[in-house]
């Protein structure tokens, strides 16, 4: 399987790299300032550039994504702009470019995160996007053509980043690391190829948490 992984120098995209090259796939690494493949998902232009590169491929995952987090109160534009340019859009625009260009029955991987379930304090703009992402996700799941299928995981807070915790050390500690964190992003990777899709369902305004992660 050929697997375009955007993120792939960061912490979890370099385990996440390692786990799926020592089960035999082909893994293309994908990161904004170094390598052979560049693109900033910020920008989709560069996505499409990348992506007619590299030519076709069968999944693409995605272990990039910033969020810019502050107290509510002291939450600034920029933060909230960056954010949604970033981890959500930046997300949504690689599914979007990616389409003329996967294969047939390929699928998708995005990141979301513990925060849409387990609100901590300077959370808002983590929780926000998060949500954003997986609703996009949930959206996506029964528009995407040619048997394309679609997922998102939520890896929890690793216990590397330092900037985050030191603003939510007094509510949430963080429960693993990168490598515990690998198999959760790898099941779905490598496991997807079986097909599955959601049943077609009537709207229902009430909360439905079946597809959360």
């Amino acid at each position: 399987m050929n697997v375009e992984l955007f993120g792939a120098s960061g912490t979890l995209g370099s385990a996440v790299q390692k786990a799926l090259e020592v089960k035999g796939h082909e893994v293309i690494g994908i990161t904004r300032k170094s390598g052979k493949f560049r693109a900033d998902i910020q920008d989709i232009e560069s996505l499409r550039a990348v992506y007619k590169q590299i030519g076709s491929f069968d999944h693409v995952a995605c272990a990039a994504g910033d969020v810019f987090p502050a107290p509510l109160e002291q939450t600034t534009d920029e933060q909230w702009a960056n954010s949604f340019k970033s981890k959500a859009m930046g997300q949504i625009n690689l599914v979007r470019a990616a389409i003329p260009f996967i294969a047939d029955k390929g699928s998708f991987t995005l990141v979301s995160g513990v925060l849409t379930d387990e609100v901590t304090f300077a959370a808002t703009i983590g929780t926000t996007i998060n949500y954003t992402v997986e609703g996009f996700v949930k959206g996506a799941a029964f528009e995407l053509p040619r048997g394309l299928r679609i997922n998102c995981v939520s890896p929890t807070v690793l216990t590397e980043p330092k900037a985050y915790h030191q603003l939510a050390h007094r509510f949430f500690v963080p429960g693993q690391n990168s490598q515990v964190a690998v198999p959760v992003f790898y099941r779905e990777v490598h496991y997807f190829r079986v097909p599955r899709q959601p049943p077609m369902v009537p709207f229902n305004p009430q909360p439905d948490r079946r597809f959360a992660n």
